[in-house]
């Protein structure tokens, strides 16, 4: 039993305009309009990976997990509504929607809504990007990762970890709590960050060619706002990327050479490195709301001369060597 990927998410918004622009012009993705109020945006060969509705409610509308067998499906719903969850099982109308054989569906305890999915639809026609892209990392590592904010990480911690079976890959603890899961190879397909506040904080596709990332990077710095942290490097996944700002307030991260480790041999453990070797100013923070605190931090670092091991220069041979165990 397992829950192996991020496969889909689903956000609200009004701006269907701008998401049209913003995820095709901007990520790549190729636009699908699904009639009315809603967009729906391919990555690769699946039939959808984002879907855009215009309806109310918060932000974030689901996350679609896929499990690898269609049994875990009965399996978690079991586990869920033992610890008190109310799962629903998904119609065949709504299956459809989301282009999945079968689905059971329920909150996490912050109200996000969660969806557990099988055998998802494949497309007939390739994938046409937005823009000119090599495309993105999907496949069996999922459409990328996606980050909370949590009032309460005590409580969300046990809920994902223990009852979803997602593994953490690292964390930290000051200022305050912030947790990375894996349910495949890559470093993270979840976080969340114990800020107090409630939402969407972003998610991540990761591109095939670095310089994807830069073209797209040159064009956010085109309309004024759009970027959001600047171009940098992660401490623990050591992805390449910036942060755009998305048309309905929280960000997406567009990254290149994202750490590939092992699942059946990693340990857990503290991070105190901060979250950036370099770069990632964060351009919508004041100097004493984080941003000086951030910089401090990453100036530390190299002083420490903290950086990634080389090898992962070239991602396709850190993967190839994690897959021989060196």
């Amino acid at each position: 039993m397992a829950i192996n990927a991020l496969g889909y998410l689903g956000v609200r918004s009004d701006r269907l305009d701008d998401w049209s622009d913003f995820a095709g012009k901007l990520l790549g993705m190729q636009k699908i309009d699904r009639g009315g109020k809603a967009l729906a945006f391919r990555m690769d060969d699946r039939m959808q990976r984002l879907l855009v509705s215009d309806e109310d409610g918060d932000t974030l509308a689901f996350m679609g997990w896929e499990v690898e067998h269609s049994d875990d499906l009965q399996t978690y719903a079991a586990r869920l509504e033992q610890a008190g969850v109310n799962v629903t099982l998904a119609s065949k109308e709504l299956c459809d929607r989301r282009f999945v054989e079968s689905m059971i569906a329920f909150e996490d305890p912050m109200g996000n809504r969660v969806e557990l999915f099988h055998n998802p639809m494949i497309a007939s026609d390739p994938f046409t990007p937005g823009r000119p892209i090599d495309g993105f990392l999907t496949g069996p590592v999922g459409m990328g990762h996606a980050v909370l904010h949590v009032k309460n990480i005590d409580v969300m911690l046990p809920f994902y970890r223990d009852l979803l079976d997602f593994h953490v890959s690292d964390y930290g603890l000051k200022p305050y709590g912030l947790y990375f899961f894996h349910v495949n190879g890559r470093h993270h397909s979840f976080a969340m960050v114990g800020s107090g506040q409630a939402g969407f904080h972003h998610f991540m596709v990761e591109f095939q060619n670095l310089d994807d990332v830069g073209q797209g990077y040159d064009l956010a710095q085109q309309e004024e706002g759009r970027v959001a942290y600047t171009l940098g490097r992660h401490t623990n996944d050591y992805m390449t990327s910036f942060y755009a700002n998305s048309p309905s307030g929280f960000f997406v991260e567009n990254g290149w050479g994202g750490r590939v480790i092992d699942p059946a041999t990693w340990e857990p453990h503290e991070t105190h490195d901060g979250p950036s070797f370099w770069g990632h100013e964060r351009l919508y923070l004041t100097e004493e709301g984080g941003r000086k605190r951030l910089r401090d931090m990453r100036l530390e670092a190299a002083r420490n001369g903290r950086r990634s091991p080389p090898v992962v220069e070239c991602p396709w041979l850190y993967g190839e060597l994690a897959k021989q165990g060196k």
